[in-house]
């Protein structure tokens, strides 16, 4: 048997490769420079990781997040493959000590960050060891034209030119326009590199944006999970404050998640991503900071609660659904709020390291020009795939995928969603001019009553608005009680029962 093959399947546990990731590892293993472009859940690191077992001395895997190469060296040591990374989560005797261990010839695979290139340690390191392979992860962050641009990823370039011998160069990306992979090619200096691209389209993801009001957006979120009771997924939102709202809406609810960002502690971070992981909660919700190298494949859906900063970052995010093959929901929920809050985000944002006013200028300029295209997106009357893949430089047919929202309007996975937007819009707007006042007037009394026994004021039990509601609608049981803006999970167990006894009697009246 081929050794490679050897290899894919005692290590990898596969019998054969999938497209595009042959032809990588070959030229790889030959000594050319790559430029691979594969989507998310496609197998890019097995495009490396598999050259560095059959090559000779050391392969260094530059990779921008903690988690990303934790979760990669913790998946490569269950595989029986020694690898290390060196970062800032270690202290500088651990990072001593990780070098020291890989120059004995104890790992293969060393993972770092970029702004350890070229520190002092590092450099002696690499001056003392046969680097075969130097591989970018997530290497369109080397560009200014890219969603996730990385000062330090411009020293990748500085360090290869200081080796004493150079190796071959593989640089890997899920999203990259035409600009962009002149910037990876150019800024990493690509030699004649071997240039794949695997295709952006993921025929199994089912994309759909949904326009509406901000106060609309929570009842299609919890209608659809209430019309998906087994499914897993991701909530993003824009903002940390955001996050903390749906995720304290949901609990409320009773829903089983989770949530994530970047205000959190360490260790409850930690204790989120592992429950989602580990399928304990089934519903994260988070901010971008949340998703990069996470290998969960039974994701059955990614729901953009906020317009994202660009397509880039969307159709990262929203590719981390579906990556079993399995049939999967990617829905946006747009608002015209959305665009005031990237733009907020934009001008706001902490600007490159000892970057010039000129140079954060034009930075500014193209982030705002790519959120441009991203509400183009959101408002978009032609076929949302082909908007993506035409974005990334791809064509499709004129026909379009007959898999979106726009392709298949009566199949869009929203509907539920928008009676339950509307519904709840209805509610917020009722006039107390169309009320029974006697009805709502036992309801009060039934409140106080309530209330006086817990000894909480009487909003405590509810508010006057869910009076209204009550009053108006006449739920008749749990269910509907439920469907009530106010009403959660808890009080209904708690003041449920006694309430419905008294809006059976109204309905008997």
């Amino acid at each position: 048997m081929n050794e490679k093959y050897k290899v894919l399947k005692d290590i990898f546990g596969y019998d054969s490769f999938r497209p595009g990731q042959e032809d990588v590892v070959d030229a790889l293993l030959a000594g050319q420079d790559v430029l691979a472009i594969m989507p998310t859940g496609a197998g890019k690191s097995i495009c490396y990781q598999l050259p560095a077992l059959l090559l000779p001395g050391i392969t260094v895997v530059v990779s921008p997040l903690i988690s990303l190469m934790q979760d990669q060296v913790q998946a490569l040591i269950q595989m029986g493959v020694r690898a290390a990374y060196i970062n800032s989560s270690l202290t500088e005797n651990q990072c001593r000590k990780a070098l020291a261990n890989a120059c004995e010839g104890m790992y293969k695979i060393v993972y770092v960050a970029p702004e350890r290139l070229l520190t002092p340690g590092f450099l002696r390191f690499s001056h003392s060891v046969q680097i075969s392979l130097l591989c970018v992860d997530e290497a369109h962050c080397v560009s200014q034209w890219g969603q996730d641009f990385r000062p330090s990823y411009l020293q990748i370039q500085q360090f290869v030119a200081q080796l004493h011998q150079r190796p071959p160069v593989g640089a890997f990306t899920a999203t990259a326009t035409q600009r962009v992979s002149g910037d990876i090619k150019r800024l990493l200096g690509l030699s004649s590199p071997l240039e794949r691209t695997t295709g952006f389209d993921r025929p199994n993801l089912f994309f759909e944006v949904q326009r509406m009001e901000e106060r609309e957006k929570y009842p299609c979120l919890a209608a659809y999970l209430e019309d998906h009771p087994e499914a897993s997924g991701i909530v993003y939102c824009s903002t940390r404050k955001k996050v903390d709202e749906v995720y304290e809406k949901l609990i409320g609810q009773n829903i089983a998640a989770a949530r994530y960002h970047a205000g959190m502690p360490a260790e409850e971070r930690q204790r989120s991503q592992d429950a989602f992981l580990f399928d304990q909660v089934r519903v994260m919700v988070a901010t971008n900071a949340f998703g990069m190298g996470i290998d969960k494949s039974n994701v059955n859906f990614v729901i953009h609660y906020n317009m994202p900063l660009d397509l880039e970052s969307y159709y990262q995010e929203a590719g981390r659904a579906g990556r079993d093959g399995q049939p999967a929901d990617c829905i946006l929920l747009y608002s015209a709020g959305d665009v005031r809050t990237g733009n907020f985000l934009i001008d706001n944002s902490e600007p490159p390291a000892g970057a010039t006013p000129e140079e954060v200028e034009t930075q500014i300029a193209r982030q705002k020009d790519r959120l441009r295209q991203m509400t183009f997106y959101c408002h978009s009357r032609y076929c949302l795939r082909g908007e993506i893949l035409k974005y990334f430089g791809q064509h499709q047919g004129r026909e379009g995928c007959g898999h979106c929202s726009v392709c298949r309007p009566e199949e869009q996975r929203a509907s539920v969603v928008k009676l339950a937007a509307a519904k709840a819009a209805k509610l917020q707007a009722i006039d107390e001019k169309d009320l029974d006042l006697d009805k709502l007037q036992k309801l009060k009394a039934l409140r106080l009553s309530l209330a006086r026994q817990a000894g909480v004021p009487a909003f405590v039990v509810f508010t006057d608005a869910t009076l209204r509601a009550m009053c108006a609608h006449l739920p008749q049981t749990k269910e509907e009680l439920l469907q009530i803006p106010g009403v959660g999970v808890r009080k209904c167990e708690q003041y449920g029962a006694e309430f419905l006894a008294l809006l059976q009697t109204f309905e008997k009246e």
